[in-house]
């Protein structure tokens, strides 16, 4: 009887709420802006060879703009992200205005490429990377990506590296006249500069940069993730409801006309990559698709799905942030072990959209659940 009584004990302590509940996503970091430093944004972390994460981010010091004075500084977390490091600047300013947007590469030699934005002005936005072989401590001199003039927008997590080895970078080339905000204009053309050489030299795709911009949508930050049949999908952030995509079946260098997706959005960018242990893509966007209340226009809620048939459907959106008053994007995508390591901008009302800087972790598990 005592027998009996110890294991109905124990299978409902096992039972479904209990130590078997399916952990849920953690929160590792929330970077607030302040007086010396009003806005923290725009990032991306890898996974250093000793097991550590490590953060790189844009920290402005001279405004809370676009164009405001900022330099680009690294944090790193040596116990999986319960404790940071004080940030440390890789970069400094550089250039008229700024410095911004930051992509993380790893080779296959171990070396890390640091790409990111040079601001001059409206006309005047060029990318460039710089390489690392010491996991970060130092970055070594620069390398022009964008070989064309030209104001040449790159989201922060886009650069790719394809199953070939060529790196690709997708752009939106903002036309301008006059150097003014007046003379930019807000709907782009979409461009992919590539590198076959590991990121030493770079050439741009076969798109015509004296294009007119798309009058019916505004087309604005792109990105690019490979499919398995070879490949590649862009896609685009609009003010058409959804993120559009397009094709290429030449790693990058022809692409497919514009066409609407199927993930419902604001104007506001999405994050798309490959989950490393089951080959499913995952997506992080603000799903206004009306799965979630949502209001119009706005970067809320911030939300998961996952498709298993290479971005023709998507599961149902979990919401990882659902505040309406909430404003979420920029969101990079790091794999580190068993966990799916976010960081995103998490602005509000109170300190600006952009302005806060937040880490999430995912386990496996969650990502896993249907």
């Amino acid at each position: 009887m005592k027998t009996f009584i110890f294991l109905f004990t124990f299978l409902l302590w096992i039972s479904p709420g209990h130590c078997l509940e399916t952990p849920g996503p953690e929160e590792l970091l929330v970077i607030n802006p302040s007086a010396d430093f009003p806005r923290h944004s725009e990032g991306d972390i890898i996974q250093l060879k000793n097991g550590s994460l490590c953060l790189v981010y844009t920290r402005f010091f001279g405004g809370a703009h676009d164009d405001s004075a900022a330099e680009i500084v690294a944090m790193t977390s040596s116990d999986g992200g319960d404790t940071w490091s004080e940030p440390r600047v890789l970069v400094e300013r550089e250039g008229d205005k700024n410095v911004m947007s930051v992509s993380l590469l790893r080779l296959e030699d171990g070396e890390i490429l640091l790409f990111y934005l040079v601001k001059n002005g409206w006309c005047d936005l060029k990318m460039y990377v710089r390489r690392s072989s010491d996991e970060l401590q130092t970055v070594g001199e620069k390398t022009l990506v964008t070989v064309a003039d030209g104001y040449h927008v790159v989201n922060n997590d886009r650069v790719v590296q394809l199953s070939t080895g060529r790196l690709v970078v997708p752009t939106a080339l903002h036309r301008c006249i006059g150097d003014t905000r007046e003379g930019w204009s807000n709907s782009a053309i979409m461009r992919v500069f590539y590198s076959d050489d590991q990121g030493k030299s770079w050439r741009v795709d076969q798109s015509d940069p004296k294009a007119e911009p798309d009058k019916e949508v505004v087309l604005q930050e792109p990105g690019i993730v490979e499919l398995k049949d070879g490949r590649l999908m862009m896609y685009i952030r609009t003010n058409g409801g959804t993120q559009y995509v397009r094709f290429s079946s030449d790693q990058g260098e022809s692409w497919t006309k514009y066409e609407p997706g199927n993930l419902a959005s604001p104007l506001s960018p999405a994050t798309i990559e490959r989950i490393p242990w089951s080959g499913d893509l995952v997506a992080v966007w603000n799903d206004h698709s009306g799965w979630h209340n949502y209001p119009p226009g706005k970067r809320t809620p911030h939300c998961l799905a996952v498709s298993k048939d290479e971005g023709k459907t998507w599961s149902k959106s979990r919401v990882l942030e659902g505040d309406p008053d909430g404003w979420y994007c920029y969101t990079s995508m790091t794999f580190a072990d068993d966990r799916l390591i976010l960081s995103y901008c998490a602005g509000d009302k109170e300190v600006g959209g952009l302005n806060r800087l937040k880490v999430l972790a995912l386990p496996r598990e969650w990502l896993e659940m249907e």
